[in-house]
């Protein structure tokens, strides 16, 4: 013989498989990656012991102020992100929460994404470096060797800094003056050997990152303008850029204070 359970009996015996659901579905893996500020680093100086370009075959300058490459920092594509990290990461300024196929190609492994981010570093040296001696009028000169070494860092994101730290380098403004003005400049942005700028991801972060590291200034692709303001620190300059010439122009306005430098 059956025997009837009281109400809260019944209630306490149908609300554990409720209660199972929502623990799986809380420490279950999800397919997001949690992205945050990462490191900045000098393209006019040393990082991690090395300098990051060196240029040999040609008379190069004295430098001041900084120009800083930004990045981020993500969750690793084998990273188990569950919905507490994805909710706590919605409700962080310093966080974004990214689809990681976003972030990473699907299906790849960790060796075959991290050999994909050392390649697109290499393609992204070779256009910034063709880029600035065309800019420059020295695509001809065969002595001039540009070698460029940022450890442990990948991706394309960097292109446009590299870029305008080898002008800086080989010739400064027009009348030879620092692209920075002696401020620290940071910035973003991939570049193609015709100077063509184009957008990276991630700048909310990024612009967070150069204010940590002392930047005044930021040189933003002129497509993610709207993501650079979402949360943008206080005290924090944006420049929009889509070209090469754009970017030097915008910093030598800002440099000698005469005429209008862009804003986003």
């Amino acid at each position: 013989m059956l025997s009837r359970l009281s109400r809260p009996k019944a209630l306490a015996v149908c609300a554990l498989p409720v209660v199972a659901l929502i623990a799986a579905a809380v420490f279950a893996p999800l397919p997001f990656s949690v992205a945050q500020p990462g490191s900045t680093a000098d393209v006019l100086g040393a990082f991690k012991g090395s300098q990051v370009i060196t240029i040999s075959g040609t008379p190069v300058r004295s430098t001041s102020g900084q120009l800083r490459m930004t990045t981020i920092e993500a969750t690793g594509p084998d990273a188990h992100i569950t919905l507490g990290n994805v909710i706590d990461g919605w409700f962080r300024t310093d966080r974004a929460v990214m689809p990681r196929d976003a972030v990473y190609p699907s299906g790849d492994t960790v060796q075959q994404i991290e050999q994909h981010n050392v390649e697109q570093m290499q393609q992204s040296q070779d256009a910034a470096t063709q880029a600035a001696l065309k800019y420059l009028g020295l695509s001809g000169d065969k002595n001039i060797k540009v070698t460029l070494k940022l450890a442990n860092i990948g991706g394309p994101s960097a292109g446009l800094l590299f870029t305008l730290g080898i002008i800086d380098k080989l010739r400064g403004t027009a009348d030879g003056g620092d692209l920075t003005g002696g401020r620290t400049v940071a910035g973003t942005g991939t570049i193609s050997p015709d100077g063509t700028v184009g957008a990276v991801g991630g700048v909310s972060l990024k612009t967070q990152a150069a204010h940590r590291d002392g930047a005044t200034v930021f040189i933003v692709p002129k497509a993610e303008c709207t993501d650079a303001r979402a949360e943008l620190p206080k005290g924090m300059r944006l420049v929009p850029v889509t070209t090469l010439k754009g970017a030097v122009s915008a910093l030598t306005t800002l440099k000698t204070g005469r005429g209008s430098v862009p804003s986003c």
